[in-house]
């Protein structure tokens, strides 16, 4: 890179942490509560640091409006872009995802992700962690053709298999539990030398589920949950084959607007891709 260069990537650099930090340092004053996401976290809980292209803050639905409003009056420039589970704050080229819920609409914030929220730092202000938890279950259902967060939930898993709260982690995915079985199967064939790390407990409570399940009829509802894993690899089945979209009302908190939104704007990132 030469000097010239280095100099606009050194500068660009510098303008973007100081957005991050006024905007961190902006919520801290205003006493709007927030959780730091996505990169900064995985480094925490699992050292795995790279290369992120923007910052992720968590925020309850009811503080969304509120957040936006008070970042705007600093002169940013934010939307509520899918006004289901994402805004964004922008500065000249970069931005911050105010995130309040799941692409899927499953794992909206709440008071519990605070509650076990773990304190430390970005950029040397104060802040609070999204909590390994909230952060498996969450990126448990990412499974698109263009992104697939499973490898951070096995590295999650392996750093924080200890310390996790695995009764309230089950909890979490309740009726999704099947999402939460495939990645500690996984677990075991990614690190074989490490499946104790799961607690045979928790693989018992679920290999169970799934013997009462084989007892139970089968579900009178024609759904595919497909689509809570991925909004553009089952338009097919819900479209031409007669399903029921699993993340729409009444199976999931999804109005049909939301569901269609959100689909479109995957097949158009597909397409530009």
């Amino acid at each position: 890179m030469g000097s010239k260069a280095a100099r606009l990537f050194s500068a660009k650099t510098s303008n973007r942490k100081m957005f991050y930090r006024d905007v961190l340092e902006t919520l801290n004053d205003s006493k709007i509560r927030y959780l730091v996401g996505g990169g900064h976290a995985l480094a925490l809980y699992s050292g795995i640091s790279r290369k992120t292209k923007d910052l992720d803050l968590f925020v309850r639905p009811e503080d969304v409006e509120v957040t936006l409003r008070k970042l705007a009056d600093k002169q940013y420039r934010t939307e509520l872009c899918y006004p289901h589970w994402l805004g964004k704050i922008y500065y000249q080229g970069d931005f911050i995802d105010l995130i309040f819920s799941s692409g899927n609409g499953v794992c909206a914030v709440d008071d519990d992700w605070f509650e076990h929220a773990v304190a430390g730092q970005v950029f040397d202000v104060p802040v609070l962690f999204c909590p390994p938890e909230e952060m498996i279950w969450a990126k448990a259902f990412v499974m698109e053709r263009e992104r697939y967060d499973g490898a951070d939930v096995a590295h999650l898993i392996r750093a924080c298999a200890a310390g996790l709260d695995w009764r309230r982690l089950l909890e979490r995915f309740g009726p999704h539990w099947r999402v939460l079985l495939s990645h500690l199967i996984l677990f075991g064939y990614i690190y074989p030398s490490e499946r104790s790390l799961v607690p045979s407990p928790v693989m018992g409570f679920l290999l169970d589920q799934l013997q009462i399940e084989k007892g139970e009829p089968f579900s009178r509802h024609h759904v595919c949950r497909g689509t809570l894993l991925s909004r553009t690899q089952y338009r097919d089945d819900v479209e031409a084959w007669g399903f029921e979209d699993a993340r729409r009302l009444p199976f999931g908190p999804m109005t049909a607007e939301e569901a269609a939104y959100w689909t479109a704007a995957g097949e158009e990132k597909l397409s530009s891709d």
